[in-house]
């Protein structure tokens, strides 16, 4: 098979690790860059390294379509231009992967995962935390019945503020959607990968209390929340919940699922990639915990920031594209990873629980 000719739209900090990802497929040929900001296409092409003689640089999609012609386009733009950066993809049948969140808001991501259902190309929501190995690991015990009957599910991630960006775009709710929308996008997605379910119903506490409160770009302040805890509750009777603060950087774990079922319980924890089932025992009976390290390739972990998630969604990608495998993240899932993101915003905002119904789901 010819090597698949990649365009990268977007070539900040995301768009780089996709870059340093891409290096590792061999069978993954990078021919364009889309970015309107000279230092990003610049660090970019720096990134590629030897290979950057053959990559043209591009400030619009019309000119990289007809010029360079790839056969796939990797969407890492700043998350309120992903529509408008769609729009022109979606009437060719490039293959697309689309950085999460899918849309800023639903009426966009919805525009996005109708159109996605009807063209001929490959279109897949790019959903990293479902493919971290340690997270993988656990959601197939979790479906293999390790847990018996699923009934709580947590999702904790205690980590580092949001970086900056190119022009600070990511400070405003506006151009996110929302730190719920923007950054938890990816724990309602699994959240209900791991239920099998969909929400019906999200209650979110949160604010902004320690980040970004001295911070003024051109006269307005930050208004993104730096911690929450959201409940959600699914249509098959699993509560689910998540636990986020983004001033906890010194954490040992930065991220830690939970699910307790009714014959046991399952913990993993990432970075260190303990895996831990804890069955249920008699009372007063010795625990019999057994725990497990999921490892993780070492070049996948050097490429970037997501624990090697990156590389192995670029894995599955290729296969889909290749018709060896599935779409595993489609547009819906994106979708509905953003509606559930937006009831939460709505929730913390209103001070409420918020029916799923409400937002015509």
């Amino acid at each position: 098979m010819s090597p698949v000719r990649f365009a990268i739209v977007g070539a900040g900090m995301m768009g780089r690790e996709h870059i340093r990802n891409l290096k590792l497929v061999d069978e993954a040929k990078i021919v364009a860059l889309v970015d309107p900001v000279e230092a990003s296409v610049k660090a970019a092409l720096a990134e590629i390294g030897d290979g950057a003689g053959g990559v043209s640089a591009h400030t619009d999609i019309a000119s990289m379509m007809a010029e360079a012609r790839p056969d796939a386009v990797i969407v890492a733009s700043p998350n309120f231009t992903h529509r408008t950066v769609l729009e022109p993809l979606m009437a060719s049948g490039v293959h697309i992967l689309c950085e999460k969140p899918l849309a800023t808001t639903i009426t966009d991501a919805r525009w996005i995962a109708d159109s996605a259902a009807n063209r001929s190309g490959v279109f897949w929501t790019a959903m990293e935390y479902r493919f971290m190995a340690p997270a993988a690991k656990f959601i197939t015990a979790v479906h293999s019945g390790e847990v018996g009957r699923l009934v709580m599910l947590t999702v904790r991630e205690h980590r580092f503020p949001f970086l900056h960006k190119v022009g600070d775009w990511n400070r405003f709710s506006r151009n996110t959607g929302g730190t719920m929308v923007e950054k938890c996008c990816h724990f309602f997605d699994l959240m209900r990968l791991i239920a099998r379910a969909e929400p019906v119903r999200v209650f979110c506490s949160g604010g902004m209390d320690v980040n970004h409160l001295d911070e003024v770009y051109g006269g307005e302040r930050p208004d993104i929340m730096d911690n929450a805890f959201t409940t959600v509750e699914f249509d098959n009777g699993v509560r689910a919940m998540l636990d986020l603060s983004m001033f906890a950087e010194g954490s040992e774990e930065q991220e830690a699922l939970t699910a307790v079922g009714d014959e046991a319980k399952l913990e993993v924890f990432i970075p260190s990639g303990a895996l831990i089932r804890s069955p249920r025992t008699p009372l007063w009976a010795p625990k019999s915990s057994r725990r497990e390290h999921v490892p993780v390739d070492a070049k996948a972990l050097a490429a970037g920031t997501h624990h090697g998630s990156v590389y192995y969604q670029l894995l599955a990608f290729m296969d889909a594209i290749k018709g060896a495998g599935p779409v595993v993240v489609t547009a819906e899932d994106g979708l509905r990873a953003v509606a559930a993101g937006t009831a939460a915003e709505i929730s913390a905002r209103e001070r409420r629980v918020v029916e799923m119904a409400e937002l015509g789901f």
